[in-house]
């Protein structure tokens, strides 16, 4: 009898994961459906920088995107790095997606070029990608440095969306969305305390 519980029990967070992510994937659809239906007016909530009704974007813009292609774009990343991140759990999911929403759209408000707006989830896939290859330095987790080298060599080439490229492609919201990533890791690593081991090698250097 203690066997379906125990099995049971294994599969809740791989269900957790897989329905949060699979929710917040499909709110991005019917979000972009409503903007089709309303003629993209709301394609105008993305990041406006330096302008005080694009601080607004800074909420809204990873919920929007410029068409339907653009979101199919972003869809099989954000299943993927979202539910591996989703598996440690909702809270440190949501604490990371948070990090990297906030700093991604604030940056981009900051540093964009100006008449511009900048809209779309890839700054959650370039914070979320940053965020597993570094989560397992900072937490010195064997496993975890191990999924951060295997999602590196699936989707590292990624990472040259970093830089200065291509027009009408938010090379910025990319860049602070993988500042967001790197912050998250860093702050949800867990911290040595004085009783942990290796703590009194740390306080003598």
């Amino acid at each position: 009898m203690s066997t379906p519980v125990r099995e049971s029990s294994r599969s809740e967070p791989v269900r957790d994961a897989a329905t949060l992510v699979g929710v917040f994937v499909a709110l991005l659809y019917v979000v972009e459906l409503v903007d089709q239906l309303l003629d993209n007016r709301l394609d105008q909530y993305g990041v406006q920088p330096r302008s005080d009704e694009g601080l607004l974007g800074i909420v809204f813009a990873p919920l929007l995107h410029g068409g339907w292609g653009h979101l199919a774009a972003n869809t099989v990343p954000l299943l993927v790095l979202g539910f591996v991140i989703a598996l440690s759990g909702i809270g440190r999911f949501l604490a990371a997606t948070a990090v990297v929403w906030v700093v991604g759209g604030l940056g981009t408000w900051l540093f964009a070029g100006e008449n511009t707006v900048h809209l779309g989830a890839s700054v959650l896939v370039f914070g979320w990608l940053v965020y597993l290859v570094l989560r397992g330095f900072f937490a010195r987790r064997p496993g975890q440095i191990a999924v951060g080298v295997l999602v590196l060599v699936v989707y590292g080439g990624a990472l040259w969306g970093v830089l200065p490229g291509q027009p009408g492609i938010s090379w910025q919201g990319h860049l602070f969305g993988a500042v967001g990533g790197g912050l998250a890791a860093w702050w949800l690593a867990p911290r040595r305390t004085a009783s942990s081991p290796g703590a009194a090698e740390l306080r003598g250097r």
